[in-house]
């Protein structure tokens, strides 16, 4: 599931930073104030659906395209790149596969894997949903042209603009993905990328954009830490967060308190 999918079900984390990492490491670079959140382009015609993100949704765009597959589907050909934090040989290997996991040489310690291989739809969503937890997974792929990913290998630095400067169709040009527009694939997209909207989505809309904003007002920090990196990556956010939903130029806005 996609952490703010998670959020959106359970905007109170209890111990965010040891039971709910898949989303509490997506506010890791957060201080206090206001923030620029990802956001989300699905578009249709009567062929295809469309959907283009900034970074943070890349995972959601491959997982709905993946899952729009035939079960049947041969194996196919992804390339791309894993970024984590961990080191993840043990489970890229328990997993089967043979991505070359190597650790960064800069100050960020990282880990780094260069993808050229072919997988079934099956362990591609398995192996997605583990990698979630600490992980970027940085995907392409082309099966026809109404079955396509593309993501950009290199995340991008956070956006310093103010929420009223978002430049949302530059940002979300970090991944896109394209599927077949059909009654199931269409349900699947609403559900899993706009939940908490999907009952006031107007009839026959062409364009929806979705945004997630955050006002961050308080940093717990945990007790009996001194390492500051390690500071920074257990503390707890408390705010709000600011879903808003343009339907063909109809604006749909909700708010949650978050504790992250």
């Amino acid at each position: 599931m996609h952490f703010l999918s998670k959020l959106v079900k359970t905007p109170i984390l209890d111990d965010p930073a040891k039971k709910h990492m898949s989303v509490h490491r997506h506010f890791y670079r957060y201080s206090k104030g206001d923030f620029i959140g990802p956001a989300l382009k699905i578009s249709k015609t009567s062929g295809k659906i469309t959907l283009k993100g900034t970074h943070e949704y890349e995972d959601l765009i491959l997982e709905l395209v993946v899952r729009s597959l035939s079960n049947s589907q041969a194996d196919f050909e992804i390339k791309g790149r894993l970024i984590t934090g961990s080191d993840l040989k043990e489970t890229i290997s328990n997993l089967g596969l043979n991505w070359d996991l190597k650790r960064s040489t800069g100050q960020t310690q990282n880990y780094k894997s260069e993808i050229a291989d072919h997988i079934n739809k099956a362990l591609l969503l398995k192996a997605l949903e583990i990698f979630r937890e600490h992980s970027y997974l940085l995907l392409s792929f082309v099966i026809n042209p109404s079955c396509k990913v593309s993501t950009k290998k290199t995340i991008p630095q956070p956006s310093k603009k103010k929420v009223e400067d978002d430049d949302v169709n530059k940002r979300i040009q970090f991944c896109s993905g394209i599927l077949s527009n059909t009654d199931d694939n269409l349900e699947m997209v609403l559900d899993l990328a706009t939940s908490d909207f999907k009952s006031e989505i107007p009839k026959n809309w062409k364009v929806l954009t979705l945004f997630n904003n955050y006002k961050i007002t308080e940093i717990e920090l945990p007790k009996n830490i001194k390492d500051s990196r390690l500071l920074r990556i257990m503390a707890i956010r408390k705010g709000k967060m600011f879903r808003s939903i343009d339907a063909d130029g109809e604006l749909i806005e909700k708010q949650y308190s978050i504790i992250v």
